[in-house]
C-alpha cells in the first residue's frame, strides 16, 4: 500500500488559520493513519505486507512559508518510524520515501493561506521564497524515477526505514542538516531562499 495523497498550504505561520492547518494535517497525516488502520488488520492476518508512506524532504527540514506542510510531514516521519517497529513482528514492512522536487501538479495545486495579503509583513520574503520553490518544482525530476524506486522497495525483503530521492543538492541538504551545527545550517538555508 502506497500513501501518496497530499496537499500543500503555503503561507507564513502567522497568516495561516487553525482551520487551514487542520486541513493540512487531515490530508497529509490523519489521512495516512486512517488508510494504515484500514489495511493493517488484513496484513496482520496474512502475516505480511508493505506500507510505503510518501513523505518529503520537507519532512526533515522546515521549509519557510511551508511550515504547515513541513509539520504534517515531520509528523508522518515520526509516526512511520513508530509504526514500523510496532508491526515488524507481524511480517509487515513500513518505509518512508522523502522526495525532493518532481515535475507534478503539486505546484499548480498549492493552496495559498487565506490570511496572506500583499500588505503582509511577510509578503516580499514569501514571494521571493515561493518563486524559487515553484521554479525548482517545475524543473524537478521525472516522476518515473520515483515509480522505479517504489518498485525497487517492493522487491526488497528488508527495505531501509527511509529513502531520499531527488536532485543531488536536495538530497545533500538533508545530510547537511544532520551534520552541520544548527545555526550554520539555518544561515545557509536562509541564504539559499534569499531570506536574509
Amino acid at each position: 500500500m502506497v500513501n501518496n495523497a497530499g496537499l500543500a498550504i503555503a503561507g507564513a505561520i502567522e497568516d495561516l488559520s487553525i482551520d487551514e492547518i487542520k486541513n493540512q494535517f487531515e490530508t497529509n497525516f490523519l489521512g495516512v493513519i486512517r488508510v494504515c488502520q484500514t489495511v493493517l488488520p488484513e496484513m496482520r492476518n496474512q502475516g505480511s505486507g508493505l506500507i510505503i508512506n510518501i513523505s518529503s524532504i520537507g519532512g526533515v527540514m522546515g521549509i519557510p512559508f511551508q511550515g504547515a506542510y513541513s509539520a504534517s510531514k515531520f509528523a508522518l516521519e515520526g509516526m512511520t518510524e513508530a509504526m514500523r517497529i510496532e508491526v515488524k513482528p507481524f511480517g509487515i514492512r513500513v518505509v518512508l520515501i522523502e522526495p525532493g522536487d518532481f515535475k507534478t501538479q503539486f505546484t499548480a495545486n498549492r493552496i495559498m493561506a487565506k490570511g496572506f495579503h500583499k500588505n503582509s509583513v511577510y509578503a516580499g520574503r514569501f514571494e521571493t521564497a515561493l518563486s524559487l520553490m515553484e521554479n525548482e518544482e517545475r524543473n524537478g525530476k521525472d516522476p518515473h524515477q520515483l515509480a522505479l524506486l517504489v518498485e525497487k522497495i517492493i522487491n526488497q525483503p528488508n527495505p531501509k526505514v527511509r529513502y531520499t530521492i531527488g536532485k543531488l543538492e536536495q538530497r545533500f541538504s538533508t545530510l547537511y542538516k544532520r551534520w552541520a551545527p544548527s545555526l550554520m545550517y539555518e544561515r545557509s538555508f536562509m541564504k539559499y531562499y534569499k531570506l536574509r
